[in-house]
């Protein structure tokens, strides 16, 4: 008898079976990975072929990112919480100005090592001074006498004069852009004059003998003409550029005390703990938020946005003095 042995190879094909769904759900899952790490790769890298736009500060960033859409790269240099009074400028930002198209900055030496960066840096850019298309007011300096204040985004009517001279700069630099840009400015224009009707309605539910602010920092001039609410005080020896000794910090407190105010306010550039002694020794109340100066703040913070950073600062004050918010 001639025995035949079958070899049972089912056991191989069930291996096969079982491993195949396996292997290609783990290249779907590289291939996809893959994919997204791409994308992420891509969104974070400046679009080339858009017009590039550079701007000096948050503030001005945030407008023309507003007005510009998806027509142009908008390349903001400061991040958000960086005091453009006293920021020195790294290598990088160089290259940046010069591979620019156009270079909107403030202006009226609010970011000085920027200023004198830009006008060195080589390049083809235009650049426009966004904030002096505003009338100044004037500050009081030891050193150099009176001189142009640079926070004229304190008014948001002055806010509208630089969202229209960004749409003008932005029509000059791309044409066919211009129905674009036009409409974005327009929009943002509305959206601007709202604002500047609530900040004003609010500021009037404040109590008349509280409606005073005391700041640690010469910002609001701008926000209390516009509103009217008088500047009673700025507490100049806890600026973005000195640490006060023990004998200001004395000065400071004496002049919070005789001025009467209910409560003192500190900024997101200035080191809250300076302030606090104050408020503390001159026996006032601390604001519980700081206010947005120089800078616009974080993604997600109350203060991302221009409009977003004037709401919060209204609604800071108005609280702090005794006012009624009422939500936008």
């Amino acid at each position: 008898m001639k025995v035949i042995l079958q070899r049972d190879d089912s056991h191989l094909y069930g291996d096969v079976f079982y491993f195949l769904p396996k292997l290609c759900l783990g290249m779907l899952l590289s291939i996809t990975l893959f994919s997204c790490s791409q994308q992420n790769s891509t969104s974070n890298t400046p679009d080339q072929d858009k017009p590039q736009v550079v701007a000096t500060s948050t503030i001005i960033a945030d407008l023309a990112e507003e007005v510009g859409g998806d027509e142009v790269q908008v390349t903001g240099i400061l991040k958000p919480g960086t005091d453009p009074h006293v920021y020195e400028p790294v290598p990088q930002d160089t290259r940046v100005m010069e591979e620019a198209d156009l270079v909107l900055y403030n202006g009226y030496n609010l970011e000085p090592g920027l200023i004198k960066l830009m006008k060195s840096a080589a390049g083809k850019a235009r650049q426009l001074a966004v904030g002096e298309v505003v009338k100044p007011l004037q500050l009081e300096e030891k050193s150099k006498g009176k001189v142009p204040d640079p926070h004229v985004w304190g008014d948001v009517k002055n806010a509208i004069a630089m969202a229209n001279a960004i749409r003008d700069a932005l029509i000059e630099l791309s044409p066919e852009d211009k129905e674009e840009f036009t409409k974005n400015a327009q929009q943002l224009t509305n959206e601007l004059k709202q604002l500047d009707g609530w900040i004003k309605a609010q500021i009037q539910t404040i109590p008349a003998n509280k409606r005073k602010l005391v700041t640690t920092h010469d910002a609001f001039q701008y926000y209390g003409y516009a509103y009217e609410i008088p500047i009673a005080g700025t507490l100049i020896g806890i600026s973005t550029e000195e640490q006060p000794s023990a004998q200001t910090v004395k000065q400071l407190v004496e002049e919070v005390k005789k001025i009467g105010v209910p409560a003192i306010f500190a900024e997101t550039t200035i080191n809250p703990a300076l302030i606090k002694t104050v408020a503390q020794e001159a026996g006032v109340k601390l604001a519980p938020r700081e206010l947005y100066s120089d800078s616009i703040g974080a993604v997600g913070s109350p203060g991302e946005t221009y409009i977003k950073m004037m709401q919060s600062n209204t609604q800071t004050i108005v609280e702090a003095l005794g006012g009624k918010n009422v939500s936008r």
